[in-house]
């Protein structure tokens, strides 16, 4: 990150090993274990550097910002922080003490009382639905607990997309129809595999999708569903990424074939109607609006240039036939070429 220590100037870490690694970038203790932990100094660090997110240094936060969201779900993963660990030198056991099940979870952390689980076991049962879902039906949990429980049966980790800024060249490559359909959303790539929000457990499906898509395979993180809507809403709005970005050289190449065709064959292709059909709507009302001062100008100008020039004499009637003509004919031409 050039120009300004980033880590020195915003995150307080003395000058030495750059970039800094998980522990020390999230300002942890050596090998902490503690994934509230963790997700808390993340969260702490991320709203800090937010406030850098604008002016000169936009690129810079933004780079940093995904260093310390690729640290948080290295940690909070429990196979990739034992892998990270033993990279860094510690010795590491097999038995981790961390609950296995989402019921298990949810009763350590107090949500749920032991004597429930049997309870909500027999609700998801009988309505086919996992444990997150039936503790949310049931009104017990709220959404972000229960899908951190998930996480944790999943062996996935957990991402809250308010604190996450997916990177456009990752959005670009996934169409709108794909991310709609299986509810997902592409953020950034680390280590060699794309991260990929999910409300579930990847498909094979997707996998193979964002392989053949990204070239390198996908790593999933469990997000609320509600949150992975309201992102695809805002990165995937109407007419947005409708094509994947590699996919756009070849549609542009048929776009152009077809065109060149048109114009050899068809004289009466009108482009103009091509530009302004892709218009928002804001737009459009504007040019009807520039349109429609056009139209009285060429009333208002054609009547008053014949009746000072005596063109038609006494004929008022005549006049204004010859006024109204002049502007129909403009605004038949508007309409043609700008207003839509």
């Amino acid at each position: 990150m050039s120009d300004i220590d980033v880590y020195k100037e915003w995150l307080g870490i003395p000058e030495g090993q750059r970039p800094p690694d998980h522990y020390t970038l999230l300002r942890l203790v050596q090998f902490e274990d503690n994934a509230e932990k963790i997700q808390s100094n993340y969260r702490k660090l991320n709203a800090h550097v937010r406030k850098y997110a604008t002016g000169q240094y936009l690129k810079q936060s933004q780079d940093l910002l995904n260093e310390m969201a690729k640290a948080m779900l290295c940690l909070t993963d429990m196979d990739s922080k034992r892998d990270y660990d033993a990279s860094l030198g510690r010795e590491t056991t097999n038995d981790s003490g961390e609950p296995e099940t989402a019921l298990a979870f949810l009763v350590a952390q107090g949500a749920i009382k032991s004597s429930q689980v049997s309870e909500i076991e027999r609700f998801a049962d009988a309505r086919g639905l996992s444990h997150r879902d039936a503790v949310i039906q049931m009104s017990l949990v709220d959404p972000v607990l229960a899908t951190q429980a998930h996480a944790v049966e999943l062996r996935m980790p957990f991402v809250d997309l308010n604190d996450m800024l997916p990177e456009d060249a990752a959005l670009d490559r996934l169409p709108r129809q794909v991310v709609k359909r299986h509810a997902c959303l592409p953020l950034f790539e680390d280590r060699g595999k794309m991260m990929v929000a999910c409300v579930d457990e990847p498909t094979p499906e997707l996998e193979d999708e964002i392989r053949m898509r990204y070239g390198m395979p996908m790593r999933g993180v469990l997000a609320v569903p509600r949150t992975i809507q309201q992102a695809i809403a805002k990165y995937y709005a109407q007419g947005m990424r409708d094509e994947a970005a590699t996919d756009a050289p070849a549609a542009n190449s048929n776009t152009q074939g077809k065109a060149k065709k048109a114009d050899k064959s068809s004289p009466k292709a009108k482009p103009a109607k091509v530009a302004s059909a892709q218009l928002s709507d804001e737009e459009k009302k504007q040019r009807q609006q520039i349109s429609l001062i056009i139209i009285c100008w060429a009333l208002i100008g054609t009547t008053m240039g014949l009746h000072f020039s005596g063109a038609m004499g006494d004929s008022t009637v005549g006049l204004f036939g010859v006024a109204i003509l002049v502007a129909g004919t403009v605004a038949g031409i508007l309409k043609l070429t700008y207003w839509k």
